[in-house]
Parts: C-alpha cells; structure tokens; sequence
C-alpha cells in the first residue's frame, strides 16, 4: 500500500527549534519536514546529537517548537494549550523508552496498567486488560512479579504492552533495542511488527541500531538538525546507506 492510500498520521511542517541563549545557542532543527503515515514502522537515524530525539518529543509534545507546524491525527499540536496536549497524549499516544522507565515498586501488571488509570479507568477494568497487554506480548504468567525479577528483554516487552495497553494509534520510541542484545532486540523488533503495526496505527521510533533496519517500512535520515534522506524499505540495503549507518 503505497502512501497515497495510508492515512497521514503525522505531519511536520518548517519546524525549527533552538536550545540555548547568546553565543551558546544551539540550532537542533532546521526547516524540518516530515510525514508518518498509519500501517508502517518509520525509523529516524543519524549520527549522536543531530537531532533525532529533539524530533521525536516535538512530535509527541513533550517540547515545544518556536516555529513551523506539527498535526498529529489532524490536532495542531503548536497551537494546543499545555491541558490539552497532556491530554491528547494520554489518549493518542504511547511511549516506549530505551530504559524501559518501569516503576520497581509495582507489579508488572500494574505498570502495565498506568496509562488507563491516568485515563481514570477502573482498576478492575485496567487490570483485566493490563493482563490481556501481558498475554499479546508472552508474558501473562509473569503479571504478578516486580519489574527486577525479569529479563531486559522481558521488561521491555513489559514496556511495550505499557504503551500499547490504552490502544494509541501512534506509538513513538526512543532507542528501543539499544539496552537488548540482537536475539531480544528482535524479539522486540517482532512484537511492533505483529502487535504495535496495525492498519490504525504508526510507529516512529529513533534508533542507531543498523540491525534493526529490516523491521522498518521507511528510514528518514537526519544530519545537523535536518531531514537529508528518505529511504522506503526496498530501497534500505544499499552498501553506502548500512556502511554509513553502522554501529
């Protein structure tokens, strides 16, 4: 399915973004354009620094841009209020971070179960499906045991059921198998191919891992704070493109 006939599910338009004041002032994005669209895996790569998770937190709202426009499922997210936007994430958006970020004094189960309590779920409700989350990832007899009883590999896919629970249609990650070796990392990989990628949804995820790029549907590679190359999946295995982008 070609873009044209996948639903827009992110659009980034002329979106700069600054860090810093006087001769310490840091250009992270430059005239940045971007689009997402549902039913695909969309990686951002580059080198440390050029800007890729600045991108990402934009995209979610987590930071505001000084200038440009940002729609996530046609929402202005440079116009929303801070409400709003906090709002807006909790319904619309899952997050899946490289540290997995999971709370050691709770059960996996009600890690899992955030996101729907913050959405004022009922707890009996948010633990039925918080265990449903676990079985879809392979780890429904694990919902009773803390976060440290488990593998890395484990509490990421922990991590994942976390974001997919409240069903987002945009999955955003940052560094996703950076912490896993290459066996859990696909594992991982796997699980957004069969649970995260759906018609309804899209992933965007940042990485620097070069073993994960056959997951992907299209790379867009930045450099020094811009988009400097879109690639599709069969156009991902050319020598320059994975020698460049080598760990």
């Amino acid at each position: 399915m070609t873009e044209t006939h996948k639903k827009q599910v992110v659009d980034v338009r002329g979106v700069e973004k600054h860090f810093g004041d006087g001769p310490d002032r840091i250009h992270v994005l430059k005239q940045v354009n971007l689009q997402a669209y549902s039913g695909e895996i969309l990686m951002l790569v580059g080198p440390s620094g050029c800007g890729k998770t600045t991108l990402l937190s934009a995209i979610a709202g987590t930071l505001r841009i000084e200038s440009g426009e940002i729609e996530v499922f046609n929402n202005p997210l440079h116009r929303m209020s801070g409400g709003a936007l906090t709002r807006f994430r909790a319904e619309h958006i899952g997050f899946i971070f490289q540290q997995f970020n999971l709370i050691p004094t709770l059960s996996v189960a009600e890690n899992v179960g955030v996101p729907l309590l913050i959405q004022g779920v009922s707890n009996g409700e948010a633990r039925k499906r918080s265990r449903a989350a676990l079985d879809a990832v392979g780890l429904g007899d694990r919902w009773r045991e803390r976060p440290n009883k488990l593998s890395g590999g484990q509490q990421q896919r922990v991590a994942i059921a976390r974001a997919l629970v409240h069903e987002p249609p945009l999955v955003i990650c940052d560094e996703p198998t950076a912490a896993l070796d290459a066996q859990n990392g696909e594992i991982v990989l796997e699980l957004f191919r069969n649970v995260a990628r759906s018609p309804d949804r899209a992933v965007i995820i940042v990485t620097h891992d070069n073993r994960i790029f056959s997951y992907a549907d299209r790379i867009a590679r930045m450099d020094d704070g811009e988009i400097v190359e879109e690639r599709k999946q069969e156009h991902l295995h050319a020598p320059h493109f994975i020698h460049e982008h080598a760990i």
